[in-house]
């Protein structure tokens, strides 16, 4: 199991932008996701007694993604929590294709005091915006390349 994030600084000056890759879908989807998170907050400072559950379903891998990110920016701005870490089981659906999220997100709510904060997520942004599948690798390797607005 490889996953693995690394932020981009060459990429968008005003905003915050990373590439994420993983051996399978599930893989990557966790590595964005911390990278989601620790954009926004020390992982660190925010224990988990906070839960949600989520489930997505899209035609495409890329726009998949894009709506568990959102996810988590908009789980901080509307329900006013940071994250711990997040799990992915992503499937992709047989004959007629699809992808299918279940991801859960751990954290709690935003104590300034307690947690060390960085960056406020605005919203992941289409801008650069690219998940692949880099077949040169064994097995593959998906990657996915996300700016976001801070």
């Amino acid at each position: 199991m490889t996953r693995e994030f690394r932020f981009l600084e060459e990429v968008a000056l005003a905003d915050s932008a990373f590439e994420a890759s993983g051996d399978s879908p599930s893989e990557l989807f966790v590595a964005a996701a911390q990278a989601v998170i620790e954009t926004m907050v020390n992982p660190g400072t925010v224990s988990a007694g906070w839960r949600r559950e989520i489930t997505h379903q899209a035609p495409e891998l890329a726009s998949l993604l894009f709506d568990w990110l959102s996810d988590i920016v908009y789980l901080k701005d509307a329900e006013g929590v940071v994250f711990r870490e997040a799990t992915a089981v992503v499937t992709e659906g047989r004959p007629h294709g699809g992808w299918t999220l279940r991801g859960v997100l751990t954290g709690e709510p935003i104590d300034p005091g307690r947690h060390e904060l960085r960056s406020d997520v605005k919203a992941v942004t289409k801008h650069l915006y690219e998940v692949r599948r880099d077949d040169d690798c064994d097995g593959g390797r998906w990657t996915a390349r996300v700016v976001l607005d801070i």
